[in-house]
């Protein structure tokens, strides 16, 4: 057994374990230290020998942790992980280095057949409709003409010969591993009862006001994931939660922007929120990665370009009102919240018996929870929010929980009645005295 301070942890990995563009790595004590073990971060390491790592909180308690990451990108770059908190290298080094990844990634998801793995998933929900039927007859078509087209140029040498992949998880991961990894893969999420939710919400509590536009873009994104991820609920949240960042950094681009050139910096403390929001986000996103959400090339060419036009979008929205992009993000927030209430309900018996993400535990268990608190703005005065964190249940939980604040602050922020933490109102009596004091002179 290795016990984890509840300090953030730097993890060290050994070799990649990859099947197809699958990789998963284990993680294990180590008394070796990281390269970077100068910043007196602690030291994992990837191997399958054992499977037991346990975390301890503040209050001294341990908890299990799930002692295999199965995402993509698990390795270097990752939030607590090696290289944690290193400056990256040159654009041209990143983009060339993960356009080689991803290249493979896409030659072995066209040769391997990974769209069958989608459509079989999204068949295990019950009868498709024709629409998702046709389009998914259609992309087969074009994954078989982009297969040959792969094959003809290998045998040109125009590619290198494409390396046929062993299943590496029977090999490398323990049993252990490999059932929890099981387990994550027979979680579901009922449509159906995400809709019947949202309306059971909005009858109780009211519909959410917003423009026409901006709702008819709020229905056709949940219309969008629930006809491309059905029968994938852990790839649909990755999805969800990549672009989900992207509203608070680009409210976090605009506010600044309005602050660089004199316009508006009332908001530098609403800054400070957004940023706290998108900290909360990015950890959702490596939750959701660390359970094999982002696995499949597909699932990460759409997050990806989804979030930087959503992006861009958002930009010019907050631009034109501020109000109606903060209204789109409270109905998103809602949805979400409802989505994760109705997949930890059904699937809470599973849930349980899984331990928790590393990342999860040093969100919500560590020691320094000042960006966790504040991203809880309606909790001024109030006891601070201290979850537990002892299985994936609670993980779910705790992302709802989230997501509903988020809701909160998306409304108060439309509505114009954020508390600020710590404003006693002095400070906006001097500001007024003192631009009355600049207009009396120029007069």
């Amino acid at each position: 057994m290795f016990i984890i301070n509840n300090a953030p942890k730097c993890v060290r990995f050994g070799p990649s374990m990859a099947t197809g563009t699958r990789q998963s790595h284990v993680l294990r004590a180590s008394s070796k230290p990281p390269h970077n073990s100068s910043k007196g971060r602690d030291a994992l390491t990837y191997d399958s020998s054992s499977d037991e790592l346990v975390f301890q909180d503040t209050q001294g308690d341990r908890i299990a942790v799930l002692s295999a990451d199965y995402g993509f990108r698990s390795g270097s770059g990752r939030l607590y992980m090696d290289s944690y908190g290193a400056v990256p290298r040159s654009i041209v080094e990143l983009s060339v280095s993960n356009f080689k990844k991803e290249l493979m990634a896409l030659r072995r998801s066209v040769r391997m057949d990974e769209f069958r793995e989608i459509s079989e998933a999204s068949g295990n929900v019950g009868e498709m409709s024709f629409l998702r039927k046709t389009s998914y007859k259609l992309l087969s078509a074009l994954r078989e003409q982009l297969s040959k087209l792969d094959s003809y140029l290998e045998d040109e040498n125009v590619l290198r010969k494409l390396d046929q992949p062993k299943n590496a998880l029977s090999d490398k991961l323990s049993e252990e591993q490999l059932r929890l990894l099981d387990q994550v893969r027979q979680l579901q999420l009922d449509d159906a009862k995400v809709t019947q939710a949202e309306r059971e919400r909005e009858a109780r509590d009211g519909r959410v006001e917003a423009p026409g536009i901006i709702r008819f873009t709020y229905n056709s994104l949940c219309w969008v994931l629930d006809v491309l991820y059905a029968g994938r609920p852990v790839q649909r949240f990755w999805v969800l939660e990549t672009v989900a960042r992207m509203p608070y950094f680009s409210y976090i681009s605009m506010l600044h922007l309005y602050e660089s050139l004199g316009w508006w910096r009332a908001g530098a403390e609403v800054r400070k929120v957004h940023f706290a929001e998108e900290w909360n986000e990015l950890h959702h996103l490596q939750i959701m990665e660390s359970l094999g959400g982002d696995q499949q090339w597909v699932d990460r060419f759409i997050a990806e370009h989804a979030a930087v036009f959503y992006y861009w979008v958002l930009v010019l929205m907050y631009a034109v009102s501020p109000s109606s992009s903060y209204a789109l993000s409270e109905l998103i927030e809602h949805h979400a919240s409802d989505t994760y209430t109705v997949f930890a309900e059904q699937n809470k018996e599973l849930l349980k018996t899984i331990p928790p993400p590393l990342v999860a535990l040093n969100y919500y268990k560590s020691g320094d929870l000042y960006l966790f608190d504040q991203l809880q703005t309606e909790w001024v005065g109030q006891a601070p929010r201290r979850p537990d964190c002892n299985n994936l249940y609670d993980v779910f939980v705790n992302i709802r929980d989230d997501e509903n604040e988020h809701v909160k602050t998306m409304h108060a922020l439309k509505t114009n009645t954020l508390q600020v933490n710590g404003y006693s109102g002095a400070e906006g009596r001097i500001a007024s005295l003192a631009e009355q004091s600049c207009w009396d002179e120029e007069d």
